[in-house]
């Protein structure tokens, strides 16, 4: 097979999870230590899709000496290196994520230099939110390190949606919105440009926990709504927003989680976007409650999860916003996850009550929803003071 099939055919296989396939149709040319750059790039992508990381790692190394420049090979390396659990050099690469052809365009512009992670006392620090509302739950923990560390005063800039729970956080001492016109500063920095500056290490994680709070009126009104409601009270979410790159390969149905159903269980639907409306017919057996058309923010989503005794969900910002929290959530994550939930492990450094159930093979949902439901059934004849807090 020359190349011009290869890159006809491999493309489609990758993205169907075939990786296997698309490395043997590529490494006979490349047996002998040579060939043209894109021929190793889908040998590097073949060995992700089949979840072989520090070989894929390897390549992309080989890719970057050679061609230093093609910045989406470094991005790709960054994922690889992060997810191997090498964030020194991980984060480096990672400062790469807005040179890509679909990224550059929402970089945030600013005329004033990055703060480098020395000292800065007697200047302004803007750090500021960039991605989606799980990242900025996620790296809020290191708003208050960035403080202590720079010794400046710290303006911090969110997105709207994310505002009130940060006014609870502390840690800095002005508060933006992101569109708006911050008070004048001396140095920036992204959020997520903070563990490159700072040098953030496994062995830093997770930090104090929790780090955000719940606002306690909604607290009080979400026991009220659910105080009839017996038994073990699971949140849930089954699919991610559908505009995500990776949406296809972490999110599923309502019917997929059909196994979950069970005596004694109430599982209380908190999922939003186009899904939402799966909840009209749940799975034969499953009480479930839709609680989507409630939620006005993540104000309310976060004194639900305080009143649930668990959240499952896919890859989405309720997880980290639980982790955030302090409060029990197993997620669901596809066989190539997403860099921060490192590999072959069912916890994650980042949040202690947070524990991650795997694909056994590329697409296998059925598989990992079974493991779920058994772990449900022992968390369920546990009984509650043997649940999680």
């Amino acid at each position: 097979m020359d190349f011009k099939e290869i890159e006809l055919k491999a493309p489609a296989l990758l993205a169907a999870g075939r990786g296997a396939e698309v490395e043997a149709m590529v490494a006979p040319l490349l047996s002998n230590g040579g060939g043209p750059a894109p021929l190793w790039a889908f040998l590097a992508q073949a060995l992700r899709v089949q979840c072989r990381i520090a070989e894929a790692a390897r390549v992309q190394e080989m890719l970057v000496d050679a061609l230093p420049g093609h910045v989406s090979t470094r991005f790709d390396l960054a994922e690889s290196l992060l997810a191997l659990g090498e964030y020194e050099r991980g984060w480096r690469e990672y400062s790469y994520r807005y040179s890509l052809n679909h990224t550059y365009r929402i970089e945030r512009k600013v005329q004033l230099p990055r703060w480098d992670g020395r000292p800065i006392p007697g200047k302004v620090l803007l750090i500021h939110d960039e991605q989606g509302y799980g990242d900025t739950f996620q790296f809020m923990r290191m708003v208050s390190w960035a403080k202590a560390r720079s010794g400046a005063q710290v303006i911090l800039e969110v997105n709207h949606e994310t505002h009130s729970l940060a006014t609870r956080m502390g840690g800095f001492d002005a508060l933006t919105l992101r569109g708006e016109l911050p008070p004048a500063f001396d140095l920036h920095c992204e959020m997520m440009s903070l563990p490159m500056v700072m040098g953030l290490k496994l062995s830093d994680l997770p930090g104090t926990i929790p780090y955000l709070s719940p606002d306690p009126a909604r607290v009080q009104h979400w026991r009220k709504r659910l105080a009839g409601v017996g038994g073990l009270k699971v949140a849930v979410v089954w699919a991610g927003r559908p505009t995500h790159f990776n949406d296809a390969n972490r999110s599923m149905t309502l019917a997929s989680l059909a196994p979950l159903a069970q005596e004694g269980v109430t599982f209380l639907s908190i999922q939003k976007g186009p899904s939402e409306g799966d909840v009209a017919k749940p799975p034969p057996g499953m009480k479930i409650i839709g609680l989507s058309s409630e939620i006005r923010d993540f104000e309310d989503t976060a004194a639900i999860l305080t009143v649930a005794d668990l959240l499952i969900s896919v890859d989405s910002s309720p997880v980290h916003l639980a982790g955030a929290l302090g409060r029990p959530a197993w997620v669901m994550l596809p066989f190539l996850p997403d860099w921060r939930w490192l590999l072959n492990r069912e916890d994650t450094p980042w949040y202690p009550s947070v524990r991650l159930f795997r694909q056994p093979a590329w697409g296998d949902w059925p598989g990992l929803v079974r493991k779920v439901a058994g772990a449900l059934a022992e968390l369920r004849a546990a009984g509650p003071g043997k649940r999680p807090a």
